[in-house]
């Protein structure tokens, strides 16, 4: 599929900034028009809009306008006048809505459907405004109705093919769970050390132990890894594990150890920690010529 021109490399590219020092492309006029033919774009991934925040947004508007246009599409409305469905901007369009603006500036772009979905997301996942949750749903959406590859995705949003398909994993995520994530209970880094356990009873008995304990991602990750070793049975059924003993507590240097090997050896390195701090590093060579080079990198240069 090939890509669209000006997805994934950001709303700058789309619309331009009132005030900016940078020379304005004429090709993307902006122009006024009455907020109140203006409507909320129907793919829009976020769904929850903080008031406070609203209401100071709203504030600085009253003072100092709209600085930002709003990015629209437009279409004949049933008057004959032309209505616009609102592509990306919807807080500025909302807050606008709340100073009492009569008129507010808009850039002007035909878009199909995915489009629309595509630019939404790639607004909020820039201005940080989606929770983990709506943007795992967003991505899905953009998988399921429109037939994009997570690659497709990642190129689309501008985030690499491995942030999209850890934050897709957080669809798997039983209901309450959800919930927990969409309110900030829970952050997106607990939830994937969730979705380490298989057992759907296994995940909502740790997540309920996170909530109750406050555990922090590190500990949430210590506590799944404790419950897949040992082969325990479910926690709904075993009652809470108790808690790791310090031999299972992990080094501060231990984390990120086997990418540093990796750079260091300049080969794959494989590094598995059982219990009681025992375990075992792979080196990983593909040739006597690889082998004989990482030799020489581990006894500091001296040749064989």
């Amino acid at each position: 599929m090939a890509r669209r021109a000006g997805l994934g490399r950001g709303l700058s590219a789309l619309i331009p900034e009132r005030g900016s020092e940078e020379p304005r492309d004429e090709r993307i006029p902006v122009t006024e028009v009455p907020i109140g033919r203006i409507a909320a774009n129907p793919q829009q991934p976020r769904m929850q809009f903080d008031e406070e925040s609203l209401s100071e947004l709203a504030g600085s508007i009253r003072e100092h306008g709209v600085i930002q246009p709003l990015l629209v599409s437009e279409q004949e409305g049933e008057d004959g006048k032309p209505t616009y469905q609102l592509i990306a901007g919807e807080r500025r369009w909302r807050a606008a809505r709340e100073a009492g603006l009569e008129t507010v500036p808009v850039t002007i772009r035909q878009t199909t459907p995915q489009e629309l979905l595509e630019l939404a997301i790639i607004e909020n996942v820039q201005r940080a405004d989606l929770n983990p949750l709506e943007e795992a749903l967003a991505y899905q959406r953009l998988v399921n109705e429109f037939g994009l590859t997570q690659r497709e995705v990642a190129e689309r949003v501008g985030r690499s093919r491995t942030a999209v398909t850890n934050t897709l994993r957080l669809v798997d995520l039983p209901g309450r769970m959800r919930e927990s994530l969409a309110a900030g209970e829970i952050t997106e880094g607990h939830a994937r050390a969730l979705l380490g356990l298989t057992n759907e009873h296994a995940r909502i008995a740790a997540w309920e132990r996170v909530v109750r304990e406050g555990l922090n991602v590190r500990q949430t990750e210590r506590m799944v890894r404790a419950w897949r070793d040992t082969g325990a049975a479910p926690p709904s059924e075993a009652g809470p594990p108790a808690a790791p003993d310090a031999s299972a507590v992990e080094p501060s240097w231990l984390p990120g150890l086997d990418k540093k090997l990796q750079q260091s050896l300049g080969t794959k390195v494989a590094l598995k920690r059982g219990n009681g701090g025992r375990g075992t590093v792979t080196i990983h060579f593909y040739s006597d010529e690889e082998l004989g080079g990482i030799v020489e990198r581990m006894l500091g240069g001296e040749t064989l």
